[in-house]
């Protein structure tokens, strides 16, 4: 059974506003800042994009869980590009802007604690040299989506590792759970209703037979008014039959013996 698109949209809806709504929780609470609300548009679009063809059928516990997984890693991606950058602290700022751009790489998580060593390692694990953290400390110019989104994937397994990552697996776990559990009672209403108008069909449609049956049997019966074939006949011929009456006791007439002979020469004389 398929769903509808307006079905469909309030669906892939839900999920992407449960999903953007998780991951801007997560990264507001790990890194300590606001999200511009068109970052969080973005995301929700995204996301709405990616579960709208995926919407049109049930799907089971373990898809769900696989795609809040997904949209959190890419929601976290995206956000630790479009955050504002956190004023560096006296012990992580230097000339060169690394513990900044470190900062940046982490989504601002544990910013106060990192020591001019470590914001070190992660920026040459990233990939970056010290001439692009000197462009980053010089201006914004160097902070753009692309350069953000470059970084961003070179750093993808540190930023989703430890804590982090299994974080976001258990919210996937729970959210899935009882997301599940709404959808099963979703589609266990469309599936109902669908019985009903079934029924509903299949009742109405015995109702017009029957009363097509009964209208046919009112016919047959012979509820309109007939004209008998013989009387027809009579009147065509003007034949009137005549009216019987029963004759009484007292007034029947019944006949002697004949005469005798002489009887008869007399009367004949």
């Amino acid at each position: 059974m398929t769903a509808g698109v307006d079905l469909r949209l309030l669906r892939a809806a839900v999920f992407a506003a449960v999903c953007v709504t998780l991951s801007a929780a997560g990264h507001l609470l790990a890194a300590g800042g606001g999200l511009p609300f068109v970052t969080l548009l973005a995301g929700f679009a995204a996301v709405l994009v990616v579960a709208l063809p995926l919407a049109g059928r049930e799907c089971s516990l373990r898809g769900i869980t696989a795609l809040l997984a997904l949209g959190q890693s890419g929601l976290h991606l995206l956000f630790s590009c479009g955050s504002h950058p956190a004023p560096a602290s006296g012990a992580s700022a230097d000339p060169g802007g690394t513990a900044t751009l470190a900062q940046r790489l982490l989504c601002h998580t544990g910013s106060g604690q990192l020591s001019p060593a470590e914001a070190h390692r992660i920026v040459a694990d990233a990939g970056l040299s010290p001439a692009h953290t000197t462009a980053h400390a010089a201006g914004p110019a160097a902070g753009t989506p692309l350069d953000c989104l470059r970084s961003a994937a070179h750093t993808a397994v540190q930023l989703l590792d430890g804590p982090m990552l299994l974080g976001h697996l258990l919210a996937a776990l729970v959210l899935g759970w009882l997301l599940r559990r709404g959808e099963a009672a979703l589609w266990r209403l469309v599936r109902l209703s669908a019985q009903a108008a079934a029924v509903a069909d299949e009742v109405l449609a015995a109702r017009a037979l029957r009363a097509a049956l009964a209208y046919v049997r009112a016919l047959h019966a012979g509820l309109l008014p007939r004209v008998p074939a013989r009387a027809v006949a009579r009147r065509d011929r003007g034949d009137v039959p005549e009216p019987r009456s029963a004759l009484l006791q007292h007034s029947v007439h019944r006949r002697g013996p004949p005469a005798p002979a002489r009887d008869a020469l007399t009367l004949a004389a």
